[in-house]
């Protein structure tokens, strides 16, 4: 399922945005490379997107608003090897799955091998088998789901499947199966037990920054928490695992960040900037639910309010990973609004929530919604925040206006290509271009 409406450019980009945008940062093959054969940092990111399928196959399995979702589940990780089976030996996919099926003597018989056919079922009820046989293998065609299947073919031909293959292409190819399986929302349970935590916190953060009378010290500690939210990343299987087995402690996060000078630090100049200039209007683009969305990005917004700015919230059109929506953001936003509509007594008649268009957890900027371009037109500061749509997608977009791109590296191949730490602190700001 596609965003609906017609999608737009970005109007801030720097034209013409032929020459100047490309919106993946890291460059995954040069014109000289083989383009039948997969260049390091394909093969790389590949991999990385098969390590994070046992997290992503565990949520899906979980996912109680669809129905057989653990054999769903099972569709969407399948590797090659499954679907030969498959398709090569109906036998053995009676052998390997248990089917029911009606009897005439029994509402339901077990039947767990092709020997219990003969002799003990009517006709009526093997053809009606052998349907569901056919149903299911039309299900489980190589060329249809199978996220493991189609990163293989992709490893062994790079032009396979709308190749070669980027962090955009391999974004969309995951949530392209986990639609065409049946799962439209694998992680909306744990993101709306992360917001109603993160909600009972909003005040509690908002007042220690408030606190903070030295304003720049008061920006820095709001850059932080928006680092500390950052953290809250189910798309990356390492912090998945981690989220598991301990859940994330915001503040705990703020206090734990990796020590300044980041890989990418441009806060002072940000900081003297901000005590100098007002921005007119602020656009950003949101990251995860959570903590990361009502802990960091509002108060930031909140924040930006008071010093004078409007602000618009940009947020997914679907959902993709723990990635808040725009309904979501909507519903949060209403939650913690007083019964004066004030974010804890900052008015928010200048704070708007737009759907972005985007399904995906990282972003082609020549491509959002028509709504978003339009309130996006006289925007003085661009903000896009989070690994995904900051730093492995638009770390070197160039706009007409100031802009920031905020996030945490969490994974090892960013790492290594900005050349810093796991777990280092993306802050780059740019003035507008000339």
């Amino acid at each position: 399922m596609e965003s609906s409406g017609e999608l737009v450019p970005f109007p801030l980009l720097t034209t013409p945005i032929e020459s100047n945008y490309r919106a993946c940062t890291i460059p995954y093959r040069f014109p000289s490379d083989n383009p039948k054969k997969p260049t390091p940092t394909e093969l790389s990111w590949i991999n990385l997107f098969l390590n994070s399928i046992p997290s992503f196959r565990k949520r899906a399995e979980s996912d109680d608003t669809v129905p057989d979702a653990p054999i769903r589940a099972e569709k969407f990780a399948q590797s090659c090897a499954d679907s030969s089976l498959l398709m090569s030996h109906p036998c053995g996919i009676l052998q390997k799955y248990t089917t029911f099926v009606e009897s005439d003597t029994h509402p339901l018989t077990f039947l767990k091998s092709p020997s219990n056919i003969a002799g003990t079922h009517s006709v009526s009820v093997m053809s009606r088998m052998l349907q569901q046989f056919d149903e299911y293998t039309k299900e489980c065609r190589p060329n249809e789901a199978k996220y493991s299947a189609i990163l293989e073919d992709i490893k062994k031909d790079p032009e396979s499947h709308g190749g070669p293959p980027d962090c955009i292409l391999l974004c969309r190819l995951r949530e392209q199966v986990l639609r065409e399986v049946g799962f439209r929302d694998i992680f909306k349970k744990v993101k709306d037990e992360e917001n109603a935590k993160a909600i009972s916190l909003f005040k509690d953060v908002v007042c220690l920054n408030d606190a903070i009378e030295d304003e720049a010290k008061r920006v820095e500690n709001l850059v932080r928490g928006i680092f500390a939210g950052n953290i809250f990343d189910l798309g990356s299987a390492k912090l998945a695992e981690l989220f598991s087995e301990d859940g994330m402690s915001f503040l705990a996060s703020c206090q734990n960040l990796v020590p300044r000078p980041w890989v990418i630090d441009d806060l002072d100049i940000f900081i003297t900037k901000w005590s100098k200039k007002t921005w007119k209007k602020a656009v950003i683009f949101v990251d995860n639910s959570g903590a990361d969305v009502i802990l960091g990005i509002l108060p930031f917004a909140r924040e930006l309010l008071r010093h004078g700015a409007q602000v618009v919230l940009a947020a997914n059109d679907l959902p993709s990973i723990n990635d808040v929506t725009y309904p979501e953001l909507v519903e949060i936003i209403s939650k913690l609004k007083d019964e004066h509509g004030k974010l804890i007594d900052v008015d928010t008649s200048n704070l708007l929530v737009a759907n972005s268009g985007n399904d995906l957890p990282v972003i082609d900027l020549t491509t959002v919604s028509q709504e978003l371009a339009y309130l996006a037109s006289d925007a003085d500061l661009v903000i896009l925040e989070g690994m995904g749509r900051g730093i492995e997608t638009n770390l070197y977009a160039r706009f007409k206006c100031d802009s920031l791109k905020i996030g945490m590296v969490k994974h090892p191949e960013v790492a290594q290509f900005l050349g810093g730490r796991l777990y280092d602190c993306v802050f780059k700001y740019n003035e507008a271009s000339s």
